[in-house]
């Protein structure tokens, strides 16, 4: 798992423009709603990159990478993290959380359940 720090590119008197996610191709963009203390995740992608983009709340990130050490972040809204390829990772609901999710893989619409893998032991 990697927090992305993201810049602001551009700037008027109209507001901002980020670009969060470059130079890549994207299979789906998933909304999930986390409710406070809810877990969802557990599970790992054997092809599929996932950016999570906190929206509304917060939540904690919690992965893991066969051979590394578990690891853990709080996103708070306008926070970026990628989970990659093989990353077991799951997704903790510290209060009422809103997130998008860009895909790149087999992830989106019927292929939603193709690439994922659930964990025998839960990271949380």
């Amino acid at each position: 798992m990697k927090k992305i720090d993201y810049s602001v590119s551009f700037r008027d008197e109209r507001g901002e423009i980020s670009d969060l996610i470059e130079n890549e191709s994207i299979n789906a963009i998933t909304r999930i709603t986390i409710k406070k203390n809810a877990v969802r995740g557990n599970h790992y992608h054997l092809e599929t990159w996932q950016w999570n983009y906190v929206v509304k709340g917060s939540m904690k990130l919690v992965t893991y990478m066969p051979g590394e050490q578990r690891r853990e972040v709080v996103l708070n809204a306008g926070d970026l993290a990628v989970t990659e390829p093989k990353e077991h990772h799951a997704l903790i609901g510290l209060e009422e959380c809103d997130v998008l999710v860009f895909t790149k893989g087999p992830r989106g619409g019927k292929e939603y359940e193709s690439d994922t893998f659930r964990l025998e032991q839960p990271l949380a």
